[in-house]
């Protein structure tokens, strides 16, 4: 077992670091004029994706950068959507476009990313700027996956020669994370297994990693029989909870079960308060790095 105590990764202090350090461009960008913009599309009425846009909302507001939400009603239609993405694509006053995912069900998720103009893609999920970030070439990051490389930095931790296990495939985490470790590159040139629901053994793969990363969204499924002693975990999972004696009758939880594990880690992050900040800091830094390009093109 460890023979200290744990590094608790602060995702929140690391936000507020990864912040600071924009300042400089943001006020070079003002000073010529250009204030970075976002717009945020919110489909429906979603309780988690509501929340999770009024932190961004004011987390701009906080870096006196300009953000607009455009609510859009549940029965929203595709055409609809997509006239709108094409007003957005138009409009100088935003350099990134962002639309909450998920979107109800009778709209297509990918032909929407697909309308965005990837020179304003500030979710990075673009497929053009998935494709430039596998070949290594400038692209602005998945947020999730670029804030999870900005936590193992400022938290000293390098995964060059390291296993790195992660279990999730989605396009928006574990692909893309996957991605970045592997590559030659700063934060990266690690040996990355990449796990998912139909994989056997996971607890036997997991076991081997120096570093693992859960993003598969199912509540304390990690407990201390996938976690090897000495491991760095990462937890990505937000999940809801019932939780009676919670104020709101629930509560957030991760996928990791935190208090089983504690004690067998070298370093994890808090669920909440660790993942998510750096999500919503890398899409400001996204935004911002938008409206860099946007000047010299």
């Amino acid at each position: 077992m460890p023979s200290k105590q744990p590094l608790i990764i602060d995702g929140k202090s690391i936000s507020v670091k990864v912040k600071e350090s924009l300042v400089p461009t943001i006020q070079k960008l003002k000073k010529q004029g250009v204030t970075p913009g976002l717009a945020v599309i919110l489909v429906g009425d979603d309780s988690a994706s509501q929340s999770y846009v009024r932190m961004k909302e004011k987390a701009f507001e906080a870096m006196e950068l300009f953000s607009e939400t455009f609510r859009l009603p549940e029965m929203t239609t595709q055409p609809e959507l997509e006239q709108l993405i094409d007003e957005l694509n138009r409009e100088d006053r935003f350099h990134g476009i962002l639309v909450q995912l998920p979107v109800p069900e009778n709209l297509n998720e990918l032909k929407i990313i697909l309308k965005i103009d990837p020179g304003k893609d500030a979710d990075g999920i673009h497929p053009v700027n998935l494709g430039r970030m596998v070949l290594g070439v400038e692209a602005p990051l998945p947020c999730t996956p670029h804030g999870i490389l900005m936590l193992l930095k400022y938290s000293g931790i390098d995964p060059k020669g390291k296993h790195a296990v992660i279990i999730g495939r989605s396009n928006i985490v574990g692909k893309p994370i996957a991605n970045l470790l592997w590559q030659k590159r700063a934060l990266g040139n690690a040996t990355v297994t990449l796990c998912h629901s139909r994989t056997k053994n996971l607890p036997a793969l997991c076991q081997q990693a120096d570093i693992l990363i859960s993003a598969i969204g199912q509540p304390h499924l990690i407990d201390r029989n996938y976690v090897k002693d000495g491991a760095v975990v990462i937890d990505v999972g937000i999940n809801r909870v019932d939780d009676p004696a919670a104020r709101r009758g629930y509560r957030l939880v991760g996928d990791v079960n935190y208090m089983d594990v504690i004690d067998k880690v070298a370093a994890i992050t808090p669920v909440p308060g660790g993942v998510g900040p750096m999500t919503i800091a890398m899409l400001i830094s996204n935004t911002v790095y938008l409206a860099e390009k946007s000047i010299q093109t």
